[in-house]
């Protein structure tokens, strides 16, 4: 039987002085009372009530017990409420970690607005370090993790933010130098900008898709912030972020190029710890990190 429940019931028989009385305040039966307690004594192995026809009173291991299970029971009652407090309240620390790639760009904006907008919750915002595995972040105590990756986690939350484009540019320098590109078979005639982790360039466009596997990179980086200064000195093709590089494409640094094909289809996912009980804080966070990039989408403009 549990042990919380059998003390319950011995407290209020205590505070009573009757089993009837203290069932009535519990909501339970008499005899169930009365079996709670006798339980109790039977697992400390000491009597801990006398028992009469007009009365129940404590013996003197009775009202040691009582004073210790009333102080602890109150003890778990308060920690109770400070939990459901915090679940329940937007505030206190929240770890997240995401892709060093999509956090040093549009996610590190948004998380950086919702830190200002929202004080009361201390952000830890870690880039890079991400395991393979989709929980792995909880056991790593993260409440929340970002991936650019389709997930299959059943045992997870996993909510969509936002859709990811790319574009296929270069430096109009580049570009003029360079042959003509009309075709992403000619892909291979050119000198290409490449991201360590998509080695295969997935472009779609005129009813097809086209996957290219650069030969040889010219040029390779684990960041895309990297390619970029890359691209716009006029190394090469890169296929970039779209807004890692949309001011460089407004201002004429670079340039769009097979303009009727668009990059790779990929997804911003969140991804937090299932149940009824999710924290405040971390659905006050996503909704406010979803709500961001529906106000600034990762489309081309």
């Amino acid at each position: 039987m549990d042990r919380i429940t059998v003390m319950r019931s011995f407290v209020r028989v205590a505070e009573e002085g009757s089993f009837s009385r203290a069932a009535r305040r519990l909501n339970l039966s008499g005899s169930l009372v009365s079996r709670h307690v006798a339980e109790l004594e039977k697992q400390l192995d000491i009597r801990l009530v006398n028992r009469t026809a007009r009365a129940v009173t404590l013996t003197a291991a009775g009202h040691r017990y009582r004073d210790f299970a009333d102080r602890m029971l109150h003890e778990l009652d308060a920690e109770d409420a400070a939990l459901r407090g915090l679940r329940e309240r937007a505030e206190g620390p929240l770890a997240v970690i995401c892709p060093k790639w999509i956090g040093n760009l549009d996610l590190g904006e948004a998380i950086a607005d919702f830190a200002v907008d929202h004080p009361k919750i201390h952000v830890r915002f870690e880039v890079g370090g991400m395991s393979d595995r989709t929980f792995d972040f909880l056991d790593q105590g993260y409440d929340v993790a970002f991936h650019t990756r389709d997930l299959r986690d059943s045992t997870m939350l996993i909510r969509k933010l936002a859709d990811i484009e790319f574009v296929l540019c270069a430096a109009p320098g580049y570009l003029a130098a360079s042959p003509p590109l009309k075709d992403p078979r000619q892909l291979a005639e050119h000198d290409c900008l490449v991201h360590i982790n998509d080695p295969i360039w997935h472009l779609h466009g005129v009813g097809q898709e086209v996957h290219f596997r650069v030969p040889t990179a010219v040029y390779s980086s684990n960041s895309y912030m990297t390619l970029r200064k890359a691209a716009v000195r006029g190394r090469g093709l890169a296929l970039m972020p779209v807004r890692t590089v949309s001011a460089d494409i407004q201002e004429g640094l670079l340039e769009r190029a097979l303009q009727d094909y668009s990059g790779p289809a990929r997804s911003l996912y969140a991804v937090h710890s299932p149940g009824a009980h999710t924290l405040r804080k971390v659905r006050v966070f996503l909704d406010y990190i979803t709500a961001w990039f529906t106000r600034n989408p990762m489309t081309v403009q």
